[in-house]
This record gives C-alpha cells, structure tokens and sequence, in this order.
C-alpha cells in the first residue's frame, strides 16, 4: 500500500512540476523538524530515561511490562500532541500558500516546494536550537 502511494504521489509531484510555476504540492522534512525541535528532543530523552530507569529497577518482569505499557500510552499520548502541533503548522502554511497537498519528503523523489523552514518558523525552531542531552 505504501508503495502505491508513495508511486501515485511521485507521478503527481512530476506532473505538477510539469504543468505549473509552483507546484501546489509542499513538503515537510519531518527529520529535520524532529532532528531540531527541543520540545520533540525533550520528550525523547525523557522516554529513553524513563525506559532505562524501568530496565534497571528490581521490580519483577511483570511490573516492568506493566510500567513499560503505561509509559508507552503517556508518550503516545505526547506524541499524539506533538503531531498535532506540527500538523496544524502545516496547515497554517499550506493555506497562506495555496497549497492543494503537503506531504513528508520521504514519500517525493522529484517536485514540490520545500515548506519546512516556514513550518520551523511557527514551532519556533532554528538550527541551533540546542539537542537536549539525555
């Protein structure tokens, strides 16, 4: 199924590009938001922390399957807001630039307008924001 889409999306971003001066397709680096966004690098040392802390207690395998359970529904949880937060950047972006499709970069070989620096904007990241060690 990934494939399909992935194939349908590159044959729109080649006939977009073909057709229009810009293409009303964005795309998003996810990687670079996530590689750059102290709020995402936060969370995600603290579940790694969190995890560690869990592996190395003397409680018995039970306990920490049911301690690694729950801390995995508070993250998705988190990760869920996380999403959120850059899915309505997006839009935000998609809108203001007439875009008719945003997706991730992962999924267009070729075409697109690159609308990751302004999705940075409204989240407040910049390359130097530090990467939180754990």
């Amino acid at each position: 199924m990934n494939r399909v889409a992935a194939t349908l999306l590159l044959a729109i971003s080649f006939l977009v590009a073909c057709g229009h001066k810009q293409s009303p397709v964005g795309i998003v680096d996810t990687q670079r938001l996530s590689q750059y966004w102290p709020k995402f690098q936060n969370y995600n040392n603290q579940l790694s922390f969190d995890m560690q802390t869990i592996d190395r207690s003397r409680s018995s395998e039970q306990e920490k399957t049911r301690e690694r359970a729950t801390l995995q529904q508070k993250y998705g949880q988190i990760q869920g807001e996380l999403t959120k937060e850059v899915r309505d950047a997006v839009t935000q972006v998609a809108k203001v630039k007439d875009f008719k499709l945003v997706v991730t970069r992962q999924y267009v070989g070729y075409g697109g307008t690159d609308i990751t620096s302004d999705v940075e904007q409204i989240l407040k990241i910049t390359e130097t924001s530090p990467s939180p060690k754990p």
